[in-house]
């Protein structure tokens, strides 16, 4: 009896090893990046309402509380006093009759123009979208309309307006994520909104009486999808204004998928007339999509965008969560000869985060030496800069089994590259094991790159900002090591540094 109660006790250890090797590997804490938001549990998308008041920034995000891919949508919210480290708060906005509460934007109504402030509160407002899943269902084409809430405890609490919606869809499948803002010009709120595959402006006196102003879009930019999540804002260039819209695409990315392109302009309160129709692009990589800035920020601009890609977000092998943040970036207004550029800097907020690192020259470099010192192994998160001479330049991050991903400047083609064929797990989605390139906008004879390399994720910024790109990875085992490649021949300087250690 012994021995078979031995025998059977065996057999169900082998058993049960069967069976948890034929479940998912949901252990993906591996994942989990240390830089960047991601929610607590389950389902991410595009952030939302971003507004920046008495100190503290709002991160409100789509959010599917009850599952790990997308469902019915709420605002999940988060809060931070630098962009970087964030405070988990209770989901913002609930879907209600009128349907989910899918992207919008939140403002500081600091006129009370909506009635909605008491005993001298200052409201914050949210526009957003409601999605009424049943309508679309049963064959209506009016299914998305623009609500608004309110708050006066500075974002903790919101109450819906009584007479949601406050703009109904004209009968149009695609009528979505408001993004508003004051404009001076004309003391009306204007309303930038994604309607199919073009821009339409709104203006109201109040947020709750909404007029059509004009259309932007029929003939500029990429059309390779539904235009969605557009965000317009001045900025100002050697003491010009300056216009920037924002509109992401779904698909119809450089590197395919989603995507953000932008135009630059001049805004009369009424249309949008820009410089040029040209497609640009504000992050050519596979992983940075729905993008918007945070409002009430002064001449400040700070941008976010979800890192992920609709192609594959569902798939992605985390379980327990799913869906980050990129990095928070300044974006900034550029002039190259007649032309100007949109050019982002995540530097300034992240480096708090780092040490001084170590740098070398060619005097103390080789081609394909370790960039990280002796006898230690790769800290990740970790910053790489590299300044080089126009030719070939890169950087491997690879572990001691054969994963690797490398990033960098390939000069015959003029172009910069994430390639993450080789970079881990890849086969929960066919066309997720590529090489990813964007084209190098900057002129002369050097090149400039920042690589910041998170757990699972890593943000290229070349030439100052003029180029990014951004892309989502998930090693196998931990990156060991940072491996400089370039052509013997050109001056070269790169510098390594770790995250600091608390």
């Amino acid at each position: 009896m012994k021995r078979s109660g031995t025998l059977i006790c065996y057999m169900l250890f082998i058993y049960a090893s069967i069976l948890q090797a034929q479940q998912p590997d949901t252990s993906d804490a591996r994942f989990r990046p240390l830089l960047h938001f991601t929610p607590k549990v389950n389902w991410m998308n595009d952030p939302n309402g971003m507004v920046y008041y008495k100190g503290t920034y709002h991160l409100f995000y789509q959010y599917y509380p009850d599952g790990n891919t997308w469902g019915p949508m709420h605002w999940g919210h988060a809060t931070s006093t630098n962009l970087m480290n964030w405070v988990h708060q209770p989901i913002a906005l609930y879907p209600d009759s009128l349907g989910m509460i899918f992207s919008g934007s939140a403002v500081v109504d600091k006129n009370n123009t909506s009635g909605f402030g008491k005993n001298g509160q200052v409201p914050l407002v949210a526009i957003f979208t409601q999605h009424d899943e049943a309508a679309m269902k049963k064959g209506s084409k009016s299914f998305q309309n623009q609500s608004i809430a309110y708050s006066l405890d500075e974002g903790k609490t919101w109450t819906k307006y009584k007479n949601n919606p406050v703009l109904r869809s004209p009968g149009i499948v695609d009528f979505r994520d408001p993004k508003v803002s004051w404009n001076t010009a004309v003391n009306k709120w204007i309303m930038t909104l994604a309607v199919a595959d073009r821009i339409h402006f709104y203006s109201s006196p109040d947020l709750k009486n909404w007029t059509k102003e004009s259309e932007f879009g029929d003939k500029a930019g990429a059309h390779g999808g539904v235009w969605e999540c557009p965000d317009l804002f001045p900025m100002k260039h050697e003491g010009k204004e300056i216009w920037v819209l924002l509109v992401s695409l779904n698909p119809g990315g450089p590197n395919k998928g989603s995507a953000t392109q932008y135009f630059l302009g001049d805004f009369d309160g009424k249309t949008f007339h820009p410089y040029s129709t040209e497609t640009k692009w504000i992050d050519y990589g596979p992983d940075n999509y729905a993008g918007v800035t945070w409002s009430n920020t002064g001449d400040k601009r700070y941008f976010m965008g979800w890192m992920s890609n609709w192609s594959y977000a569902q798939q992605v092998p985390t379980y327990t969560w799913r869906s980050a943040m990129t990095l928070p970036r300044e974006l900034r207004i550029e002039k190259s000869g007649s032309e100007y550029l949109l050019i982002q800097h995540a530097d300034e907020l992240i480096r708090p985060f780092f040490t001084s690192g170590s740098t070398w020259e060619k005097a103390n470099m080789r081609p394909g030496m370790n960039m990280v010192r002796p006898y230690d192994i790769l800290q990740n998160p970790c910053r790489v800069r590299l300044s080089a001479g126009q030719s070939d330049v890169s950087v491997t991050f690879s572990d001691d089994k054969g994963g690797a991903l490398n990033v960098g400047y390939d000069h015959k083609a003029d172009q910069y590259y994430i390639d993450r064929t080789n970079a881990g797990l890849s086969s929960f989605y066919s066309g997720f094991a590529t090489r990813a390139t964007a084209p190098r906008i900057a002129t002369g004879d050097s090149i400039e790159l920042t690589i910041i390399l998170d757990k699972s994720s890593v943000e290229l910024f070349a030439d100052g900002g003029r180029t990014a790109m951004t892309a989502v990875f998930f090693p196998k085992q931990p990156f060991t090591k940072a491996t400089l490649q370039y052509k013997e021949g050109i001056t070269v300087k790169a510098n390594y540094a770790p995250l600091k250690r608390k």
